[in-house]
């Protein structure tokens, strides 16, 4: 019994959507070792409680409840209750994914506790400075213990920031597990489609929520104005944050031509994007996804950290007219578009992503024990 694993041993710090998605393997696999910390940053329960669902995944351990805040102040108070949290129940790891408020929170905590941190898809690199993902992810790979990358780009983007090897793997993203699993059967998809009105390649599916085109009025409006021109019925899932923008800024007419939906759960996402003609968005994760469900994303933004997948499933375009010429490329060859893609390979691994960060977690407790 001595060598049992310790319940709750493996903190795991989660508060998005995101988070939830690509970290269900990997707390599926830690199973009673597994302490989830939910810092509650996507506060809609949308956002994050059908999400839990949808994976099967044991109700958060500890809510702190730090949505609706600034980005600052979302940072603190979550390394202060982090922190407080570790110092009366230490944990011998913390994991962490992605590039949110919640990850760069919980490694400094954690690093404040003297606890290995674990940095799931570490090593992504937009190269821009505006972002605050940027300083997120780069802040907390050097924080981190071990960086599990995705990909070889990702990895070179580590070496070159001076992360030793010792300290990294490349692990493949465990969104390949993740949409594999959940993605339903054609049946059930045509099921979703007709639920929601539309037709197998016969509309859009887009989502927008990223600060740098929601709070700016005239990238907002220039996005919506394009997604509103476009020939195919346009789905719109809306987050939150994008709701609170069209109110403030008076777009309700800007919303009319579109299909306007509250936020999915990945079920229905995954459906809906699997029979998709294309997808326009500004999402970090969907230009993964579609490296998984073959489909095309049309990224609006100034950047990406993805450039595995940029001019293949993936298009960069800025707000303006070249979201809607190159929508209408695809469209107009768009059997063979698809086809094409169907051949590719995610650059995201072969499904085994979460083994793998496990393994290397383990690795990694072993020479700590071993020194300690």
């Amino acid at each position: 019994m001595e060598n049992q694993p310790r319940r709750g041993s493996i903190a795991v710090a989660l508060g998005t959507r995101p988070e939830i998605v690509k970290l269900a393997p990997i707390i599926e696999l830690l199973g009673a070792r597994a302490r989830i910390i939910h810092t509650g940053q996507h506060y809609d329960p949308l956002m994050s409680e059908a999400f839990f669902k949808a994976f099967s995944l044991p109700p958060p351990d500890i809510h702190l409840e730090i949505g609706g805040r600034s980005r600052g102040r979302q940072i603190g108070e979550a390394v202060a209750l982090i922190d407080q949290h570790l110092a009366e129940e230490p944990a011998d790891a913390m994991i962490v994914q992605g590039d949110t408020n919640t990850v760069l929170a919980a490694a400094i905590a954690a690093n404040a506790n003297d606890i290995p941190v674990i940095h799931i898809e570490a090593g992504l690199r937009s190269f821009d400075r505006g972002m605050p993902e940027e300083h997120n992810r780069v802040l907390t790979d050097n924080i981190a213990d071990l960086c599990c990358a995705p990909t070889t780009t990702s990895e070179e983007n580590l070496i070159r920031s001076g992360i030793s090897h010792e300290r990294i793997v490349v692990t493949g993203n465990t969104v390949v597990e993740s949409a594999t699993r959940l993605l339903p059967p054609p049946e059930q998809r045509a099921e979703i489609l007709k639920a929601f009105g539309v037709d197998q390649n016969r509309f859009v599916l887009a989502t927008i929520h990223r600060p740098e085109n929601v709070d700016d009025r005239d990238n907002l409006r220039i996005i919506l104005d394009e997604l509103g021109d476009l020939e195919m019925p346009v789905v719109f899932p809306i987050h939150p944050r994008t709701e609170q923008a069209v109110e403030r800024f008076g777009f309700e007419a800007l919303m009319r031509p579109l299909r306007v939906t509250q936020p999915l759960d990945y079920v229905d996402f995954l459906a809906l994007f699997a029979e998709s003609a294309l997808a326009i968005s500004d999402s970090g994760g969907v230009q993964e996804e579609a490296s998984v469900l073959k489909r095309p994303v049309i990224v609006v933004r100034r950047s990406t950290e993805r450039p595995e997948v940029n001019g293949t499933f993936a298009h960069l375009t800025r707000p303006g007219p070249a979201i809607g010429q190159l929508a209408g490329a695809i469209v107009g060859d768009l059997e063979s578009v698809h086809a094409r893609l169907a051949t590719l390979a995610s650059p995201y691994g072969d499904g085994t992503a979460a083994q793998k960060s496990i393994d290397a977690l383990d690795a990694l407790l072993e020479k700590v024990n071993d020194t300690g």
